[in-house]
């Protein structure tokens, strides 16, 4: 029984043996991929705008024969200018298939992301990387030329309206807004639009230029800009002509493009014309560089109708033998000099022999000019010189620290009252060296008119704070504001009881008359100090004008427009301060 057993097992071996020794076929084999050949439909491109979603060539490979489906084959396609051995290369991704094909707008892309000129032939190498599509196994086929001309794709332009009416009065109205498509569409770069002009049939030969920005695809013009680019065009003020426009579109990499002309017939007004006067004097009293035009101080212009755009007027400061001239605009282009009180165009220079504030006034209508004192003083019932201007100066008279800014201190009764830079009232000629007197029909801010209403009557009698303004030359306006007291506050003060910052228990300063305000007091060193016409923040207040100046027995020049506080001395001690409104001015003894 157990021999028999034996054998069973013995069989058993021999079966597994024999079935383990068995002989298995060979494996397939696969040969490697083989590099593709590429061909293309076309050797030269040159399409237009029309073809912009046509395809205008294709391409075409052999098959690279790797050992899967063909649905994981991978081809690069590669474009270059030829030359380049494909440092820049555009390269377009296909799977699974063995085509590619271009509309014409996708080759205007490519050709303008390389900034190649428009119209121009360019010879682009081509070529396909194609491999597993994990990147396996890479072969690059031959390279083949094609002859590329990449082409204009203008923006369309269009607007709001193709006639415009322009006017003064509505300057800073919507006109008409300009819209446009956009130029090179598939070009990934930044597209800069501008808007040119010139005179209908010109043919843009002396065009203007308007910028416009990256991507921006409208221009909302105002009437007053609308009237500069028919005046710019040859259009006189006050008459109707046509203005071509158009759009010039760049890429980033500097391709040009114009689109359609589109014209508008615009009437066009006489535009507010600015004067200026560059001379000798800008540097020395801080108003520019010397005969500077960009840099000079700009005239203030007389808003009365008869005058509009023809009398302009400064008060200035001038040192002596200081020379000047006056410009329209910030350049030379249109200049004035003179002699004898008459303005030339290119004439000589003009020149002052003594230092001194100067009411300078021309008219370019009549070509006259003035230049006389400059002044301002106070005329009328309620003021102590009454409505007789012979009184006025010097006894009322307001200081003039900066170039047209007049400030004074005076006492009003409850009556009428104007400003006047003269000693004479005006006689209604209108002329360059008339007298001019101010008023308003409005309250403390209102805007003043020259040889017309009063101010509003003084309702309550007592010292009044007055400042004539003129720096903004397109709004002179006044301030007034009650006089009756002026305190130092701050935290430099070391008196008993009083508190720092505080308007209450601050000390008041003495009224010395002609807008001088003194006070002697125990100071802290290097502390904060200002001045307060009243008793609460909010009432009118001097800061420092003078960059930080602690010094002593040294004028600091204030303002009233909010700044930094006044610094104490470096030492503590007793001192004598002199608040002088008149000349807006501070000193410290």
């Amino acid at each position: 029984m157990r021999t028999i057993k034996h054998l069973f097992v013995l069989l058993a071996g021999i079966t597994v043996f024999s079935t383990a020794c068995e002989k298995i076929e060979d494996l397939p084999y696969y040969d490697k991929g083989a590099a593709v050949t590429l061909s293309a439909s076309k050797t030269a491109v040159s399409p237009t705008p029309a073809d912009s979603v046509a395809e205008v060539i294709s391409f075409s490979w052999t098959s690279p024969n790797y050992a899967t489906d063909t649905s994981n084959y991978k081809f690069l396609l590669e474009i270059d200018s030829t030359g380049r051995n494909f440092a820049r290369k555009y390269v377009k991704e296909i799977k699974g298939r063995r085509t590619a094909s271009f509309n014409g707008r996708e080759i205007n892309s490519i050709l303008l992301n390389y900034g190649f000129a428009l119209g121009s032939p360019k010879d682009m190498d081509i070529r396909v990387i194609s491999s597993y599509s994990n990147n396996n196994e890479q072969y690059i086929s031959n390279v083949i030329k094609v002859s590329f001309t990449p082409f204009n794709d203008p923006s369309k332009l269009t607007a709001t309206a193709t006639s415009v009416v322009c006017a003064l009065a509505t300057a800073s109205q919507n006109s008409l807004t300009f819209s446009w498509s956009p130029a090179f569409v598939g070009y990934t770069g930044t597209v800069n639009y501008a808007i040119q002009y010139d005179s209908a049939g010109k043919n843009f030969a002396n065009f203007k230029e308007i910028a416009v920005g990256n991507s921006l695809l409208s221009k909302a013009m105002t009437q007053g800009e609308m009237n500069e680019t028919a005046l710019n065009s040859g259009v006189p003020g006050g008459n109707t002509g046509k203005i071509d426009y158009r759009v010039k579109a760049t890429t980033a990499q500097g391709a040009i493009s114009y689109s359609n002309t589109f014209s508008v017939t615009i009437q066009s007004y006489v535009p507010i014309l600015r004067f200026y006067i560059p001379g000798s004097y800008q540097a020395a009293t801080g108003n520019g560089n010397d005969w500077d035009p960009a840099s000079a101080p700009e005239m203030i212009r007389d808003l009365r109708s008869a005058v509009f755009n023809q009398m302009y007027y400064a008060y200035i400061y001038l040192p002596a033998n200081a020379e000047f001239k006056f410009t329209q605009g910030r350049a030379w282009d249109i200049n004035y000099g003179g002699t004898g009180g008459d303005l030339s165009q290119n004439g000589a220079n003009l020149k002052v022999t003594t230092a001194g504030v100067y009411r300078i006034s021309i008219n370019r209508a009549t070509l006259k000019y003035d230049i006389r004192n400059g002044r301002m003083g106070f005329v009328g019932g309620a003021t102590g010189a009454g409505w007789n201007p012979p009184n006025v100066f010097p006894a009322y008279e307001m200081g003039a620290p900066s170039n047209n800014l007049f400030v004074g201190v005076t006492d009003f009764t409850t009556d009428g009252w104007k400003l006047i830079d003269d000693s004479v009232w005006n006689n209604g000629s209108n002329a360059v060296n008339e007298t001019r007197s101010y008023g308003s029909a409005g309250g403390s801010g209102s805007t003043m008119v020259v040889n017309g209403d009063n101010f509003p009557n003084i309702s309550t009698a007592g010292r009044y704070r007055v400042i004539w303004d003129g720096r903004n030359p397109n709004n002179i306006k006044y301030e007034i504001s009650p006089a009756t007291e002026m305190r130092l506050v701050g935290n430099g003060i070391d008196q008993a009881g009083v508190n720092d910052w505080d308007p209450p228990t601050s000390p008041q300063m003495t009224y010395a008359g002609n807008g001088v305000w003194t006070i002697t007091i125990n100071l802290k060193a290097n502390r904060d100090i200002k001045f307060l016409a009243g008793n609460a923040w909010g009432a009118f207040d001097y800061e420092d004008n003078s960059g930080g100046s602690n010094a002593v027995g040294t004028a600091r020049k204030i303002k009233w427009e909010g700044g930094d506080n006044f610094k104490t001395p470096a030492a503590a001690g007793s001192y004598t301060i002199t608040l002088n409104e008149k000349t807006q001015t501070v000193t410290i003894n």
